[in-house]
């Protein structure tokens, strides 16, 4: 039986996770993760980890005879996530702040926090699988230091491809992987919820939340207009021969592949390509002009822990629901690589993470700049 920790948003995906590993035996508890300044209506806003959602995870916790916290990490979510998504914003970049969220909170604020209290293992709702194989001399250098066994362990897709959210976690590391557990990944959607039915959890027909928890509705733009107004200068949209064919709000407003709200006429439609930022231009051109065969990443990790000595073959992700295509990974130096697709990209976007698999396994992964 081991002391288990599991991360509860409210959302049936968590419920069913404590659920099982409840049934299972183990000693678990669960806590939901308090984000941000109660007093703030738009938050409050949000389906995600909203008052009501954790009211919900107190209520199946109750079901379950389990006991349950709330953990503050206000400060923490201020700094690593929301500062980071307006800095981001304001630098020409599309970031993407659930990926800050799930590496400083979620699991390497949560996961010390579980060690110092005594937990064996930290439990979330994510859709990923992890697996633990025994490592051979290849992989002696990834060979997790939380066992005396020699075990390598593996992140890889949920078995629901609709719903995988393996890309969300390719900065999870050997020593993340060897006190996490993803008790869901084995199953779909569907299955979850006529689990949760099944044993009557509160959560059971939950809708789910689609948007940013700190931006309800998905227009980020209000915050920025909040909070960065100084980042909105409005500037040139530029043709690709240098021609200005129209003005635009602020480069933050905008992003790469957008048509719509561009306010210019054209013989042909028009899209975003690029963000300049040292001449504070939008790039726009045909739809042709955004595809792209390279791109340049940095803050990459791998999964092993090890970084790679010579260039390797690989499917490459380039946003949460886009298809991964073949590509080439050749490394730079420790932190930054470049990646070359075998067939072009379409809107490739800074800001955005790139992971790499071979075929379900997790490889790593890192932020995209400008090429």
């Amino acid at each position: 039986m081991a002391k288990i920790m599991v991360a509860m948003s409210g959302g049936v995906d968590s419920s069913l996770a404590a659920a099982l590993l409840h049934e299972a035996g183990h000693e678990v508890t669960g806590v939901t993760l308090h984000l941000w300044e109660g007093d703030d209506d738009r938050l409050a806003e949000s389906l995600c980890c909203s008052q009501q959602m954790t009211e919900s995870a107190r209520r199946v916790c109750a079901q379950l005879g389990i006991p349950y916290y709330v953990f503050n990490y206000q400060r923490e979510f201020r700094r690593y996530v929301i500062e980071y998504f307006l800095r981001e914003y304001a630098s020409g970049f599309t970031p993407n702040p659930c990926l800050e969220c799930n590496r400083e909170i979620k699991f390497r604020a949560l996961l010390a926090r579980a060690r110092a209290l005594g937990f064996d293992y930290v439990a979330t709702g994510h859709y990923a699988r992890i697996r633990a194989d025994e490592a051979d001399a290849d992989d002696a250098a990834t060979t997790s230091s939380h066992s005396a066994r020699r075990v390598v362990y593996r992140l890889l897709r949920a078995v629901d491809e609709e719903k995988d959210q393996s890309y969300m976690l390719y900065m999870l590391g050997q020593d993340d992987l060897a006190r996490l557990m993803f008790p869901i990944g084995e199953y779909t959607k569907a299955e979850v919820r006529a689990m949760a039915a099944a044993r009557g959890l509160a959560s059971a027909n939950r809708p789910e939340s689609q948007d940013i928890c700190f931006v309800p509705g998905g227009d980020y733009r209000n915050l920025l207009r909040e909070e960065r107004p100084d980042a909105l200068r409005p500037g040139p949209i530029l043709d690709l021969e240098g021609r200005e064919i129209g003005r635009h709000q602020g480069l933050p407003l905008y992003t790469i592949g957008q048509r719509r709200g561009l306010g210019i006429a054209a013989g042909q439609p028009m899209y975003v390509l690029a963000l300049d930022v040292a001449r504070n231009a939008v790039i726009v051109g045909p739809e042709s002009a955004l595809k792209r065969t390279s791109l340049r990443a940095e803050r990459v990790t791998f999964v092993s822990g090890v970084w790679p000595d010579a260039p390797f073959d690989c499917l490459a992700q380039i946003r949460a629901h886009a298809d991964a295509a073949p590509a080439r990974v050749t490394p730079i130096e420790p932190g930054k690589v470049e990646v070359h697709f075998e067939h072009p990209q379409r809107a490739i976007t800074p800001g955005q993470a790139i992971v790499f698999y071979d075929g379900d396994v997790v490889l790593g992964g890192g932020r995209i700049v400008r090429d």
